[in-house]
């Protein structure tokens, strides 16, 4: 079965999906009923993959999350590949998993053949026909009513298009809200705020609709007539010193494992997995229509199910390596997106520079960057996901935002008060975006500690006579609780990965320092419904022992869930964290106040932070970048 897979921890092949879906069918664990939520690599042990064991030594396993719409059950198995045995199986009552691809479609046709739906329609607007209708699914989240728990829902946000390639975003439903019941795929009511008007308003953004295109835009040429620097084996990837493997799962989309730097002939470890583990979106304003809008876009719908296929529009540029998805829909058939992922090098400007006046010899180096991407679409919104590793030993997550935003609609002369117009009654609700990223750290082994750094000023005193002093104060964290924590901008916080076990060329610990990006806290109450689901946005860090069964930062099934799982629940134990296999979470924010340069596609925003070595080399190691062959420029 691994004989196309080079190591252990490359994602499951097409063969290898279709082998999990004909394992669960012959030992009879799949009805006419049941729904394949995702099949994924079931990941070895770590301490195999840091032995050197190749993907011939290791079994490939399966793991699966199984729904049966007949019963409102999930169930997870885990399936050894090569014998199609079980090794796992569980029934988990009263959860709801992630919502598939297929339900989304199968939830738009339900609320446009419903009657009751139609009568709305018709009540609100004068029109029965529903062939201009978008139906946007979006979970039910929990709100404690008893059907939270006993049924599968959804309460879709609905639009009317003028004609079939319309921006239908910019003429919402407002007002109207159906609840639809996905085990049977009915309409169980259409919920009825009042009546606002369709706001008046035609505004697109394809190419062939939007007029009076820029002409000056002169062509911009990307070549690598050499080919790339980076060599690809399987789903292994090395450049520039580094060493790593791509992963993709249904649920966290692009994911990346065993991180590792060739330091002078020695492979050092520094990140055994990194990925993106949830991310909510909660809006503020508490009109009826918008109240409930909360999207878990990870535990809910799954980042890597709503992946593009890359090769659809201009994405990268340069010499491009792509890598594609193998997934299943929810009724085990083979779902292969083609180019999910993209793997490219970017210039990046100067690496390092400096010029000695006395021998007027400047010596300069081009920064070159590696680019790791996959871009998702969770309806109205896109989320790209892009991971950089530099020439220096910096590691770097950005996450683009873009897409259009969840539109309401306002009466003639109504002002938004929870958000702004955008156009003539046509406004967007303030909202914000926080994603949780786990990065499991093996740095220069499993030993290690986080140590929270704040810079402090000295007091004024002999040792500090002209009141300049500030030094960085390190402190070892040694139990979860200790170590959640809030950024701070007066003590200019940063976090240090070390491992205590292995000095520098100093005599210090080798280290990397955590470096956040722009950020937020969640302007909701601590009694909000959604953020008794989202534990995870109560700190921007937090940091966990290694546990293979911990990977979420809301739960394994935050979908209509009640809340208090995930982090919340780990951390409450207060176990002890140092000088051991630990995980450093971060949670980060965005503020979203939007504008009518939002309108009616959003230019990108970006989120993200920085790994950079402190003491993990001896020097700089992009030292020995050699200089960039001298060209002409176009010059005027």
């Amino acid at each position: 079965m691994s004989s196309s897979v080079k190591h252990p921890l490359e994602p499951l092949t097409a063969a290898e999906v279709l082998r999990a879906v004909e394992s669960l069918h012959g030992l009879g664990k799949v009805t006419p009923t049941t729904r394949f939520v995702s099949i994924m690599l079931h990941e070895p042990p770590k301490e195999q993959v840091h032995a050197g064991k190749s993907a011939s030594e290791i079994p490939r396993v399966a793991e699966a999350v199984l729904f049966d719409n007949a019963t409102n059950s999930c169930y997870e198995a885990v399936v050894a590949l090569a014998s199609g045995d079980l090794v796992f199986w569980r029934h988990l009552p009263g959860v709801q998993p992630t919502m598939t691809v297929d339900e989304q479609f199968e939830c738009e046709q339900a609320v446009l053949a419903s009657t009751e739906f139609k009568a709305a329609l018709k009540k609100h607007y004068g029109t029965d026909d529903t062939s201009l209708v978008m139906v946007d699914i979006w979970s039910a989240g929990n709100y404690g009513a008893e059907e939270d728990n006993t049924r599968r829902l959804a309460r879709p946000l609905c639009f009317l298009r003028r004609d079939p390639t319309d921006n239908g975003y910019v003429r919402p439903l407002e007002g109207l809200r159906p609840v639809v019941d996905l085990n049977t795929m009915q309409v169980l009511r259409v919920e009825e705020y009042g009546h606002w008007p369709l706001p008046d308003v035609e505004c697109n953004y394809a190419a062939e609709r939007v007029p009076n295109q820029r002409r000056d835009i002169k062509a911009l040429e990307i070549t690598q007539p050499a080919g790339p620097s980076f060599t690809v084996d399987g789903y292994q990837v090395r450049w520039q010193n580094w060493n790593f493997v791509v992963g993709f799962n249904a649920r966290e989309g692009l994911t990346l494992h065993h991180l590792r730097y060739n330091d002078g002939g020695q492979e050092r470890s520094i990140l055994y997995r990194a990925s993106l583990t949830e991310m909510v979106v909660p809006y503020g304003d508490p009109a009826p229509q918008q109240a409930r809008k909360n999207a878990f876009d990870v535990g809910e719908y799954g980042m890597g199910m709503c992946a593009n296929s890359l090769e659809l529009g201009c994405d990268c540029l340069g010499h491009i390596q792509y890598f594609d998805a193998h997934l299943t829909d929810s009724r085990g058939r083979l779902l292969t997106v083609k180019n999910a992922i993209c793997l490219h090098e970017e210039d990046f400007g100067i690496l390092w520079k400096h010029t000695d006046r006395r021998l007027n010899v400047p010596e300069v180096r081009r920064s070159r960057r590696l680019v790791i991407s996959s871009v998702s679409t969770v309806e109205n919104y896109e989320y790209g996901f892009f991971w950089y590793l530099y020439q220096d030993g910096n590691i770097q997550l950005e996450v683009k935002l873009t897409g259009i935003l969840s539109l309401g609609a306002l009466n003639p002369g109504e002002h938004a008060v929870y958000g702004n117009l955008v156009a003539p009654q046509l406004y967007a609700p303030n909202h914000q975006h926080f994603f949780n990223v786990r990065l499991d750290f093996d740095l220069d082994g499993l030993a290690n500690t986080v140590q929270q750094v704040d810079v402090v000023a000295d007091e004024q005193g002999p040792n500090n006579p002209f009141e300049n002093a500030f030094r960085a104060v390190a402190t070892n964290l040694s139990t979860e609780k200790q170590a959640c924590a809030n950024l701070s901008l007066e003590r200019a916080r940063t976090w240090k990965i070390i491992n205590p076990e292995v000095r520098n060329s100093v005599g210090e610990p080798v280290g990397y320092k955590f470096l956040p990006g722009d950020n937020a806290t969640p302007f909701a109450s601590p009694n909000a419904w959604w953020r008794k689901r989202a534990g995870f946005v109560n700190h921007h860090v937090w940091v966990t022992p290694y546990r293979d069964d911990e990977r979420y930062g809301a739960g394994d099934y935050p979908n209509q869930s009640a809340g208090g799982d995930g982090l919340i629940r780990w951390t409450a134990a207060d176990r002890p964290i140092q000088s051991t296999d630990v995980v450093l979470w971060y949670t980060m924010g965005h503020t979203h106040i939007p504008r009518p340069e939002d309108y009616p596609v959003m230019p990108t925003a970006y989120i993200g932070f920085l790994l950079k070595p402190v003491g993990f080399f001896a020097m700089n190691p992009a030292n020995d970048v050699p200089p960039s062959a001298k060209k002409k420029s176009c010059c005027h």
